[in-house]
């Protein structure tokens, strides 16, 4: 499970940001609190403020982290070779300033392993700039070491330090050859397949992205179907009993492969079947024919699936985007709900919504805000975290939505009359 998300520099956060799942200690909702090892993880993150704020520049970073581990290996090379530096992707870093906007990246992670792992933490980060990775490191923390982490591999390349004593000797030599200056130890030594480098590779391979605020990345996840779809109707009961939960009008999928028109590729044209009222008889209608919420869920629930079998982390911008608020509560309780999510999977979530903002579903330290100053620089902070202007923190039984809404948390728009016209 995440622990902690760090990261620095990136886009409109110039300075260190923190996203914490540990759970802190309030007292509501204690029964939905995870307990691995020592530790006790929240399984939501709710991320809220205004437009522009910087709310899915969190969802940006945690997903180029993930991007960088599992492609970095293919970076570097000879011009001639396949593998060119073409490939490799510069974070964007805060531009609004002239030292920020040449300095590295920084991304880390503090994440525990599963019981088969005995419950390991591992700490892992890396920093990057235009000319490739400036710093990378490891640790780990075993349960009995209750917080002190013991160095895996790190590097600097500023120092031209390269420290592997925590790996296999028989690893080191590969490693020094093979690696660019482009490329993570991480990402190169799970390729070499060194068995505590591939853990924390597949790590990353667990988690899951989907941003509805994005039309080309929209269009993609409504035509993506879960795995097993076309083929095995097992998986199409599963999604029909899915669908249930908040449309039972859907009882079924007809899917027809069809020859594209080079008759090279193949697609899939899925029907949903319906029940003709008072008669044994159904009706089919195209699926892209159905509401804009129905598509949403059937665009969500491939990676509600994976991340709910793996125990992964799901990270969405704009998932209220198209459904209703109590949808979107319903598919909330799949994380909330320890009888439902039994491997502890996890979902980062950005909303306008302020509805979810209650003090009935979210704890305070799931609820987080972003913030925009007039330099552009944004902020991320937690409920659980803010005083107020008489120096108090927020108490469980305040209207979490109304102070929102009246600015009393800050991170909501300075609205001013919008000029549309103008006279001469």
């Amino acid at each position: 499970m995440l622990i902690q998300f760090n990261f620095k520099n990136f886009r409109s956060f110039r300075d260190n940001v923190t996203l914490d799942l540990s759970a802190t200690k309030i007292s509501e909702f204690n029964d939905r609190v995870i307990e691995l090892g020592n530790e006790k993880i929240l399984p939501v993150a709710a991320i809220f403020g205004a437009n522009a704020s910087g709310k899915s520049n969190v969802q940006e970073a945690f997903k180029y982290m993930v991007y960088y581990v599992l492609r970095s290996f293919a970076f570097g090379g000879d011009a001639d070779e396949k593998k060119t530096k073409s490939e490799f992707m510069q974070p964007t870093p805060f531009l609004f300033d002239h030292k920020s906007k040449v300095a590295p990246s920084t991304f880390e992670v503090y994440f525990i392993g599963d019981e088969s792992d005995k419950y390991r933490q591992y700490n892992y980060g890396f920093s990057v700039d235009s000319k490739g990775v400036c710093e990378e490191w490891l640790n780990i923390c075993a349960k009995s070491a209750r917080g002190k982490f013991k160095s895996i591999f790190y590097r600097n390349r500023e120092t031209g330090e390269l420290d592997l004593s925590g790996l296999p000797k028989k690893s080191h030599d590969n490693l020094q050859t093979s690696l660019e200056n482009e490329t993570l130890i991480v990402s190169l030594g799970a390729k070499l397949k060194i068995e505590k480098l591939k853990f924390i590779r597949d790590w990353f391979l667990k988690h899951e992205t989907a941003n509805f605020g994005d039309p080309f990345e929209n269009l993609f996840l409504s035509r993506y179907v879960p795995d097993g779809f076309s083929d095995d109707e097992e998986v199409r009961k599963k999604v029909v009993n899915y669908f249930s939960s908040f449309d039972d009008s859907i009882i079924g999928f007809n899917v027809e492969k069809l020859k594209d028109d080079d008759g090279d590729d193949e697609h899939l044209k899925i029907n949903t079947v319906h029940k003709v009222i008072n008669s044994d008889e159904t009706v089919t209608l195209p699926l892209n024919e159905e509401s804009a919420g129905t598509l949403k869920m059937f665009a969500l629930y491939p990676a509600l699936q994976e991340v709910m079998e793996t125990g992964g982390v799901l990270f969405v911008d704009e998932l209220n985007s198209r459904l209703h608020p109590l949808l979107m509560r319903s598919f909330l309780i799949n994380f909330l709900n320890p009888l439902i999510n039994k491997n502890h999977a996890q979902i980062i979530f950005t909303s306008h919504d302020s509805w979810t903002l209650s003090n009935n579903l979210l704890r305070r330290d799931e609820i987080w805000f972003t913030e925009k100053d007039n330099n552009g620089i944004s902020t991320l902070y937690s409920l659980a975290d803010f005083v107020d202007e008489e120096g108090q923190k927020i108490r469980k039984d305040e209207n979490y939505e109304k102070n929102y809404l009246l600015g009393k948390y800050g991170a909501i728009p300075e609205l001013k009359p919008m000029m549309v016209m103008e006279d001469d």
